[in-house]
């Protein structure tokens, strides 16, 4: 782990969490990484600032200060709970470093959240993909569909990026692994508790599986992070289906309501009429497919808005 990588760990990280120790959100976060690159600052360097090297060069109130202070005293404490997360195969990531998913760094820029944590091996983040996204209420013709849906993006050399959650998501992973091909799961829940089962770990030890997650790894699932993890998935892919959507409502919709705004990637949707939510993506841009699609995601264009703000030199 390197030195920039550490610091943003220390000032980031969630672990370790005491009394007014609060670490820096991923907007936070972004907002200081501009004030280190107009000041010449490394991330790494805070770690041995005085109070009066805070003040004249960040600008920093005393409230500030003692953030600053409160983060970086639990570095100790920090080291040891990288370490037994570490012992059960759960290891961090972060902006700093250079195996981070490259595509998420190029097109979300300032809104990539800082770190992540991950098991399994990070350079499977290198290749090209994918997504599939869509309801956790399925029926055999939905599966059927996304089945056949990853065996032919599979057989044009590309993986499978998603959720990880049931439903879409999981027939989607495991038809991909079944392929002999790859999958990436930027997931909402407890990484802890993914482990447990038997057939991620197989997986992860094929290295055919690369699970990462913005949350705790002993966290549970929530909505907001739910919600973040959508624009990860459409950012790690060139083109993304979405199989089912309910109508205005759920993470599915909205964050193909998002890509299609930001155009992260291609956005794809089943030509599914008895799904509203399907048929109101495909009116606001999607692109129809059907058992026919050919699985060339490359075929059509996309007015892509990647972000060229300048990157500081530890890929803030």
């Amino acid at each position: 782990m390197n030195q920039n990588s550490m610091a943003i760990i220390i000032l980031c990280s969630h672990l370790c969490v005491g009394e007014s120790v609060k670490p820096f959100e991923p907007a936070e976060w972004a907002k200081l990484a501009d004030r280190l690159v107009n000041n010449g600052i490394q991330p790494y360097e805070i770690l041995s600032f005085t109070d009066k090297d805070f003040e004249s060069r960040l600008n920093c109130s005393a409230v500030e200060i003692h953030r600053f202070n409160r983060l970086i005293e639990r570095s100790g404490s920090l080291a040891f709970e990288i370490e037994r997360y570490a012992n059960m195969g759960i290891n961090i990531m972060t902006r700093a470093d250079n195996f981070f998913p490259k595509p998420l760094k190029r097109k979300l820029a300032k809104n990539c959240p800082p770190l992540f944590y991950y098991i399994g091996r990070p350079e499977l983040a290198d290749m090209k993909f994918a997504g599939f996204v869509g309801s956790r209420n399925v029926k055999p013709d939905d599966g059927n569909f996304t089945v056949a849906a990853v065996a032919k993006i599979n057989a044009k050399g590309l993986a499978v990026v998603s959720g990880g959650a049931k439903g879409i998501d999981a027939i989607a992973s495991a038809a991909s692994i079944e392929n002999g091909s790859y999958c990436v799961e930027y997931i909402a829940d407890s990484l802890i508790n993914k482990i447990k089962h038997k057939n991620v770990i197989n997986a992860v030890i094929n290295n055919r599986l690369l699970i990462l997650s913005v949350a705790k790894p002993d966290s549970g699932f929530t909505t907001g992070i739910a919600m973040m993890r959508n624009k990860y998935i459409y950012a790690q892919s060139d083109g993304t289906v979405v199989v089912k959507a309910d109508y205005n409502k759920g993470g599915t919709w909205s964050g193909a309501l998002s890509n299609l705004d930001k155009q992260w990637c291609v956005t794809f949707c089943w030509n599914n009429a008895e799904y509203q939510g399907n048929t109101e993506l495909i009116n606001r841009g999607a692109i129809p497919i059907d058992d026919t699609w050919d699985g060339d995601i490359y075929k059509y264009e996309v007015c892509k808005k990647e972000s060229h703000e300048q990157l500081s030199l530890f890929n803030i």
